[in-house]
């Protein structure tokens, strides 16, 4: 691990212009979940006992409280995905996968207190069912926002296009703002374009409290949020998306080496207090390495893989990992299961205070406990994972 410390880069400077202004960001846990995913179809080299991806389906909501305005980033999967378009049933049957939603978001925000029309936007990370859950259960003034080629590619949905994945009634009777990171004019709407380090961004609320950033490569105009939610010292929460499907697509990397002793030991449950717990080696992750400041993972290319472009997916992970890297930026992305029991969900708290509450050092290396079994771990996993592998027929499976 030595070799890898001599190796790191700091990470750069960002350049985000500095501002006073900030929103709350709530983390949201519908409960829906796909089991049966395999690892090999979003992720390779195969890690042996990590043969099935964790896909719980997370959303986030965004509050401006100096505005009184808000949003929500990604709908997660809809309570009703069997009313699903068709052919994209038909390829989920075809899978194995198995879907559960046990609620919509919307429907989450209402028993927390929260009007969805009070919602002035829905962001799609991307178009993915997973994601888009269902925008009608929202009304017709919240506007759907989804990122570049979305309409060129995209539409018509079904049943005009008998083929689509997205569903014409998705976006249909609300207004689609496809963002333009080159000119910030996006329809009727404008907003400031900007670099946040590497990778083009807008300016949402024109005051520097919440960024959309150009992440192309997993689909077809992925996009990303970055949210101040501090100001003095600044913090940052990165909403990934499907950026990336795992943190081992992510770290190590240049900027983050793999920790020589990583605390908490992610084979444990979350500590408290952190401090008073003990670590793991680092060293029991070297045979799984690619190199020392490579990331275990990176996204798969085999036939049946599910990225839009994998060049361009590298690319951009490469660019987030200087944003992941800055003390001061949490990341979350939409299927980590190694943020729960970490983090508190909407509506029992707000992710603001994650720099005091230690939640970077808490999260960061808690992936690794997925590769378990590879190192020998076996009996410390029992009780921390749940199952992700391909349920039974006809338990929840789409028909």
């Amino acid at each position: 691990m030595s070799t890898a410390a001599s190796q790191t880069v700091p990470p750069p400077d960002l350049g985000i212009p500095p501002s006073p202004h900030t929103v709350d960001v709530s983390i949201i846990n519908t409960g829906a979940t796909i089991r049966g995913v395999p690892t090999r179809l979003f992720l390779t080299p195969p890690v042996k006992g990590h043969e099935w991806l964790a896909v719980p389906a997370f959303s986030f909501l965004i509050q401006h409280p100096g505005l009184n305005r808000a949003l929500v980033f990604d709908l997660g999967i809809r309570k009703d995905w069997e009313n699903l378009s068709p052919p994209l049933l038909s390829h989920i049957r075809d899978l194995g996968w198995t879907l559960h939603a046990q609620k919509d978001v919307q429907g989450v925000l209402r028993e927390g207190g929260v009007d969805s029309d009070s919602i002035e936007a829905i962001v799609w990370s991307h178009h993915h069912f997973d994601h888009i859950g269902n925008p009608n259960t929202f009304g017709p003034g919240t506007s759907l926002i989804v990122g570049p080629g979305f309409k060129a590619k995209l539409l018509p949905g079904y049943p005009t296009s008998p083929s689509a994945s997205i569903l014409e009634s998705d976006h249909a009777h609300r207004e689609l703002i496809e963002l333009d990171f080159a000119t910030g004019a996006s329809g009727s709407h404008s907003y400031a374009p900007l670099r946040i380090g590497r990778l083009r961004a807008l300016d949402y609320f024109n005051d520097g409290s919440f960024y959309l950033l150009d992440t192309p490569g997993h689909a077809i105009g992925h996009i990303c949020g970055l949210a101040r939610v501090t100001s003095a010292p600044p913090s940052f929460i990165l909403l990934a998306g499907d950026a990336f499907h795992h943190a081992g697509e992510l770290r190590p990397s240049r900027h983050l080496p793999l920790p020589q002793d990583i605390t908490p030991d992610p084979f444990v449950p979350d500590p408290h207090p952190l401090d008073y717990h003990y670590g793991c080696p680092g060293s029991i992750f070297g045979p799984l390495l690619r190199s020392a400041n490579r990331p275990f993972y990176e996204p798969a290319r085999s036939d049946g893989s599910f990225h839009e472009d994998v060049d361009e997916m590298l690319r951009t992970i490469e660019k987030l990992q200087e944003i992941d890297a800055q003390s001061n930026v949490l990341s979350a992305a939409a299927h980590d299961e190694s943020l729960m029991g970490v983090l508190e969900f909407f509506p029992r708290g707000k992710l603001n205070a994650f720099v005091e509450h230690g939640t970077v050092r808490r999260v960061e290396w808690r992936f690794l406990k997925d590769f378990a079994r590879s190192v020998g771990k076996r009996g410390h996993e029992l009780g921390l994972k749940r199952e992700w592998s391909a349920e039974p027929e006809g338990d929840g499976a789409p028909s």
